[in-house]
């Protein structure tokens, strides 16, 4: 049908197909759901109006969507162990600020993690209109890669935040929820974490779970969870009114049914044991490719991985030929850059993202590192042998960005393993 009625359309998606099947996907915050969350994603639910919430809507003919995403509340409450459930935020953007609006008056302090340092632009980076409204001062971590705690302790008290936050996009270790809460305590601030990027990992039990313990907690609902792209809002359940009237009618208006449902088929998928199985692997996948990477010369930002996570810092490139071939096509003396760095990758059809370092001395858009992640080619199927030709290749194309017969040969490399580990679609 599509073919037929939009031809420009349906050539998009077939040769995105294609881009996805002949790729090796390393950018963390990207995975590939199952056939049936496609399947609840493209279904009829879409055609449906259904402001408010179950049983309680500002429209008729809700029976169905009530059954749908009352399913996903309580699957996600399940999940997460959580007292209450919010699955109608379109994303993780969208849940954080109706959760910043839920618990805060406009003007009050939050303290969360520098962007540079790992964070996230909804944490209160300048350049977001959310950090017009809300005061934002941001701590940052140590040079040994832990999260400086004792600055944080300090700017709690000098400052006297409304709520702290945490939570990453390109942070790599781990975080101690209960130390966060102990200095939230002390000054009678909020508690927040924004879980998008381990969401799967805390699902499955792998990473420490901070939902029992904080006021409030926010997720997309794809990367390592593996859902349709979205997001949910889990909170104790004395927040739930105040969560529930911010997102409706406080942010958003009908939610998007289809979507739900979808959220509900990947929660149901996170809570069968093979899930965590895969959570296990995301994290062994993640130290092989940490290892085979320091074998060659690379600096792992934040020192190592605790997660799905690793942030290359591409200051410091390995002796030889990467720093000559790089600085071929720039001023003697300049760093290598993480755009490089992409684009070479993505030439040999292995894809990761530039992304900023701790302080990064560059721009945002041509930073001093690249990030990487696990999760989507563990979903295909990717062990520690896999990834450690991954990381092989990664160091051969860094080593030799322009070397002809080095990008074909790891063009074969990839054609050869993505063949292996087909999409299951």
């Amino acid at each position: 049908m599509l073919k037929k009625q939009d031809p420009i359309i349906y050539d998009a998606i077939q040769k995105e197909l294609e881009r996805q099947q002949n790729t090796i996907e390393l950018i963390p915050s990207e995975n590939y759901v199952s056939p049936a969350v496609l399947e609840a994603l493209g279904s009829i639910l879409t055609n449906k109006y259904a402001e408010g919430y179950p049983s309680n809507r500002y429209y008729g003919g809700t029976a169905n969507v009530d059954i749908v995403e009352q399913t996903a509340i309580d699957r996600a409450k399940k999940l997460f162990n959580a007292e209450h459930a919010n699955v109608q935020p379109l994303s993780g953007a969208q849940a954080n600020i109706a959760a910043y609006f839920a618990l805060l008056k406009q003007g009050e302090t939050i303290l969360g993690m520098d962007l540079s340092h790992g964070g996230h632009l909804t944490h209160g980076h300048p350049v977001t209109k959310i950090a017009k409204i809300f005061n934002f001062i941001r701590y940052k971590t140590l040079p040994t890669g832990e999260i400086d705690y004792a600055q944080l302790r300090k700017m709690a008290l000098e400052h006297k935040p409304r709520l702290i936050l945490v939570g990453f996009s390109a942070y790599s270790r781990s975080i101690n929820y209960k130390k966060i809460k102990e200095i939230a305590d002390k000054v009678n601030a909020y508690t927040m974490a924004d879980i998008a990027h381990i969401a799967g990992l805390i699902a499955a039990g792998v990473l420490e779970n901070p939902v029992p313990l904080f006021d409030a907690v926010t997720s997309t609902t794809h990367k390592t969870l593996r859902g349709p792209r979205g997001g949910v809002i889990l909170c104790k359940k004395q927040f739930a009114a105040q969560i529930d009237k911010s997102v409706f009618p406080g942010l958003q208006g009908g939610p998007h049914e289809h979507n739900i449902a979808a959220k509900a088929v990947a929660f149901r998928e996170a809570l069968q044991p093979e899930f965590k199985q895969y959570a296990e692997q995301i994290l062994k996948n993640a130290k092989a490719l940490e290892n085979v990477l320091k074998q060659n010369g690379f600096t792992i930002a934040f020192g190592t991985t605790e997660n799905h996570l690793l942030l290359i810092d591409l200051r410091n490139p390995p002796a030889g030929p990467l720093r000559r071939s790089f600085s071929e096509a720039s001023e003697a003396g300049k760093n290598i850059s993480g755009l490089e760095a992409q684009t070479a990758l993505e030439d040999v059809n292995i894809v990761c993202n530039k992304n900023m370092i701790p302080d990064d001395p560059r721009q945002p858009l041509d930073p001093s590192g690249i990030r990487l992640g696990t999760p989507a080619m563990t979903t295909r199927g990717f062990k520690e042998q896999e990834f450690i030709l991954v990381g092989k290749m990664i160091s051969d194309c860094l080593t030799s960005p322009k070397d002809p017969q080095v990008k074909q040969q790891i063009l074969e490399q990839v054609k050869n393993l993505t063949k292996k580990f087909p999409l299951p679609y």
